[in-house]
């Protein structure tokens, strides 16, 4: 695990909402130069804690406002198995999501589509064609309740908030 300081955090938290934001004005929510910003900046994204920055896009106004959440299980648990329907599962253009996951079902996926005719196309062109696969269940959301990129937790308790204690005291010592 890799050790971040409580400075780290809050410059982390900022970033989470607001990914775009200057070194200048990120220094002034966190209290440092933006020379000191931009240099821890730098070292979290090194160091693999910052991994990108992109835009979050409203699918709906890009007409793809039915989300569908897919669970595949397959035929054996093989390795050449698993790896021949993942990277069938990376060629997929229609793919958001896709995890192998415990339980009864072995992967989640989730797709956004136009329509339940939009969804057939899909089905047919694409999930029904992956290799291994024995049975293919789908739901479709009715409605989001909650989209986050972040759990609060991360800033507010649990392992953010053990770590933030953590140089909290090593700060003031």
């Amino acid at each position: 695990m890799i050790e971040i300081e409580r400075t780290d955090y809050r410059i982390l938290q900022e970033l989470s909402q607001d990914g775009r934001m200057s070194d200048v004005a990120l220094g002034e929510r966190v209290h440092l130069s933006s020379t000191a910003v931009a240099r821890r900046r730098k070292l979290l994204e090194e160091r693999g804690v910052i991994k990108g920055y992109n835009a979050q896009l409203d699918m709906g106004t890009l007409d793809l406002n039915m989300v569908v959440i897919i669970m595949i299980e397959l035929t054996s648990q093989a390795e050449h198995v698993l790896n021949e329907f993942e990277q069938a599962v990376v060629a997929c253009p229609s793919m958001s999501y896709c995890s192998f996951i415990s339980g009864e079902t072995d992967f989640l996926m989730f797709v956004h589509v136009r329509s339940f005719e939009d969804y057939d196309k899909v089905y047919r062109r694409e999930l029904s064609t992956l290799p291994h696969v024995a049975k293919i269940r789908s739901s479709f959301v009715m409605r989001k309740v909650l989209e986050r990129t972040l759990p609060p937790v991360l800033f507010g308790s649990g392992a953010g908030a053990a770590n933030l204690q953590r140089h909290r005291s090593i700060e003031t010592v």
